[in-house]
């Protein structure tokens, strides 16, 4: 079969990823451009795994004020060269993830950054639930669990579904990590809010 060459700019444009890429998953596609998009991504996950390991000291820390001036976000993300940092792809990742934070409020980056004290509140006011008690003895750490996971979905940030999506945040930085080349990390963030806390 024939790739043409707008096939594999389509393809591009759809993935972001290389030309030749994309040229090769057509290929082993034999045209289809579902199956090449779903390789493409298969393979991006592969080698963003693949550097999860890697060292990211570089980055930005950038600011985010929401229309009205009545929310802010301080945000930094790590990325392994100053040269990423720079890229336009990189920085506007940064600047969806802190329109991300100042829309949803999340409390913590991901679930390892959850104080040990307010995950054991957390779970024993859980179980501690008059409506639990009424369940079978059976279930009700099933129940437990699945409630755990649903706060986690609001109070991580990596677990919470990007714009009311079925892409999570934590998925969006992979794919970028998959498309951009280099590890990329959420390392902290601030919210503030006008009038919070007074």
């Amino acid at each position: 079969m024939t790739i043409t060459a707008e096939a594999v700019r389509d393809l591009r444009e759809r993935t972001g990823a290389g030309m030749m890429d994309c040229k090769r998953a057509l290929q082993d596609a034999n045209g289809d451009v579902e199956k090449a998009v779903a390789a493409l991504r298969e393979a991006g996950l592969a080698a963003a795994a693949k550097k999860a390991g890697r060292e990211a000291r570089e980055g930005l820390v950038s600011s985010y004020i929401h229309t009205g001036g009545r929310v802010g976000v301080l945000l930094e993300v790590n990325c392994e060269t100053d040269f990423v940092a720079r890229n336009e792809q990189f920085q506007k990742l940064v600047r969806d993830i802190a329109m991300q934070i100042a829309g949803l409020a999340p409390l913590y980056v991901s679930r390892a950054h959850i104080p040990e004290a307010v995950h054991a509140a957390k779970k024993a006011s859980l179980e501690a639930d008059e409506a639990l008690a009424k369940k079978p003895e059976s279930v009700r750490a099933q129940i437990v669990g699945g409630q755990l996971q649903k706060w986690y979905r609001e109070v991580c940030l990596l677990e919470q579904p990007f714009r009311d999506g079925d892409e999570t945040v934590e998925q969006l930085v992979t794919n970028a990590v998959a498309t951009i080349g280099e590890n990329i990390r959420v390392r902290r963030f601030v919210r503030y809010a006008l009038g919070e806390e007074i």
